[in-house]
């Protein structure tokens, strides 16, 4: 199956998924409002209209699900250790010809994500010195701050509202007064640097996506 960008589609997001979640089995056909979760993150991730949204999974359920709701799916790898590595294989099989300049990472568990944050994300790559973008947001719930399950991100200000980041954690950090941020699970990179991010043979040697 090949996915043709246009001049207006030089973006894709994919969207990694699969049923061998440690934490909750099955998360991606979990019913919320009436469908998979996975297929809500789709219908956001359409709704942003930056580019075709592609479903990234590892096991034909998903794939059954996408399609019956009218999405495009693509199978991967199921031993795939991320869902980095599980994007970066879809998008060879799908834009082998490397038409797709830039790539929104998007996790399959974001189902109530803005359309608009999704637009956001790869803003960023505006500017030709960016090669990955993410989202954070300030943390406003007293008890996030100390939260483990809660990934800060720690930036030094660019501007307003743009940090560069410098690492992730889910320590309280920084540490004493001033905001902190909520990383969201979404990234935008060029395609160039995605690959980077994935060593031969299919392990992400950075920062994973997912």
């Amino acid at each position: 199956m090949i996915v043709k960008p246009t001049a207006t589609r030089a973006t894709v997001v994919m969207i990694p998924a699969r049923l061998r979640s440690t934490r909750l089995p099955d998360k991606p056909l979990a019913e919320i409002g009436g469908a998979p979760m996975i297929v809500q993150v789709w219908r956001r991730a359409c709704a942003a209209e930056v580019g075709p949204v592609i479903v990234a999974c590892g096991e034909p359920a998903i794939a059954e699900a996408v399609e019956a709701h009218g999405g495009t799916s693509v199978l991967t790898d199921p031993d795939l250790p991320s869902g980095t590595d599980r994007i970066f294989q879809a998008l060879g099989r799908i834009d082998p010809k490397r038409r797709f300049a830039r790539v929104i990472n998007l996790q399959g568990d974001l189902p109530t994500i803005p359309p608009k944050d999704i637009h956001a994300v790869v803003q960023p790559l505006a500017d030709a010195a960016v090669d990955i973008g993410t989202l954070a947001a300030e943390i406003r719930v007293h008890e996030e701050h100390t939260n483990p399950s809660v990934v800060k991100a720690i930036g030094s200000p660019l501007s307003k509202d743009r940090l560069r980041a410098l690492y992730f954690t889910r320590t309280t950090a920084p540490y004493g007064d001033g905001p902190r941020y909520h990383h969201i699970g979404i990234y935008a990179y060029r395609r160039a640097a995605l690959a980077k991010f994935v060593a031969p043979g299919g392990s992400v040697v950075a920062f994973d996506g997912n």
